[in-house]
């Protein structure tokens, strides 16, 4: 019988993280449940340990570091990875793991359905099917919510991959891995419920959103650095080519050039050499 463990990166979620463990233990009572606080300033750690889980502390904050923290100690055939805020349907994993086993997939990701209009911020979701659509120009993404944190990997997945990340842009990472590598993954509808009252996101919608924009950049640039490239030299002839504009009208008209430095900036430095020999 495979081993499967059960994986859950917290920071500052004593409210919720016996109910996560419990409900996890009931529909996977097989599974070794770990539970890895990132140096909370509650009783999560202590909690968690009393509820039979086996608890790690990780100092670097960050989920991005916790994730890799994780992978990296953890011996298993199968892991199941999932948040401790109680927001994720914990009977959903048996159907998880029964994917990873028996059909030949690396990864099972958990698309969020929300069960109440308040479960799922309007601005997460704006941010979700913006990166969504990102992922899918740039990599061909076909993932529907690449944000998600509840997640079932094979040993072989989880064992090569070169988490670097340090921060919420983990799960991106995750889903970039998996298409650079044509890695075969598949999707399931999974409920979504509402964070318990007092129970808050650690997710800073805008700082970490253009920490995800970053990583993606940086990832385009590591993966496909022609396209990338390309892309920034484009960009740069259409300036040029909008800046330039207007002088070459007005030396149409007049002969003349009356923003030198402009027309210096715009020029082939070659070009410019030759003319400075000819003056």
């Amino acid at each position: 019988m495979k081993s499967i463990a059960v994986l859950i990166p917290c920071y500052n979620e004593e409210r919720t993280i016996v109910d996560v463990i419990n409900s996890f233990r009931k529909y996977i009572p097989e599974a070794a449940i770990y539970v890895y606080d990132n140096n909370s300033s509650d009783q999560t750690a202590e909690l968690a340990r009393s509820a039979g889980a086996i608890v790690e502390n990780v100092k670097d904050k960050g989920k991005g570091n916790v994730v890799r923290k994780m992978f990296s100690d953890v011996k298993a055939d199968i892991f199941l990875m999932a948040d401790g805020d109680s927001t994720y349907d914990a009977s959903d994993s048996p159907k998880m793991i029964d994917l990873i086993q028996s059909s030949n997939i690396d990864m099972v990701v958990a698309v969020r359905k929300e069960t109440s209009p308040t479960a799922y911020p309007q601005y997460h979701k704006i941010g979700n099917r913006l990166f969504n659509f990102i992922l899918k120009i740039l990599f061909g993404s076909t993932f529907t919510d690449v944000f998600s944190g509840y997640r079932a990997f094979s040993k072989r997945f989880v064992k090569t991959f070169p988490a670097t990340t340090c921060g919420f842009e983990v799960e991106v990472e995750l889903s970039v891995h998996a298409l650079t590598l044509a890695i075969p993954f598949a999707e399931i509808e999974s409920k979504y419920k509402e964070r318990p009252t007092n129970s808050f996101s650690k997710l800073n919608t805008f700082r970490d959103g253009i920490k995800i924009l970053l990583r993606i950049l940086q990832l385009l640039k590591e993966i496909r650095p022609l396209f990338f490239f390309g892309l920034i030299s484009l960009f740069s002839l259409l300036i040029s080519l909008f800046m330039a504009y207007p002088l070459v009208i007005k030396f149409l008209d007049t002969g003349l050039v009356p923003r030198l430095p402009t027309a210096v900036l715009l020029c082939p430095k070659q070009q410019i050499f030759q003319d400075c020999q000819g003056i």
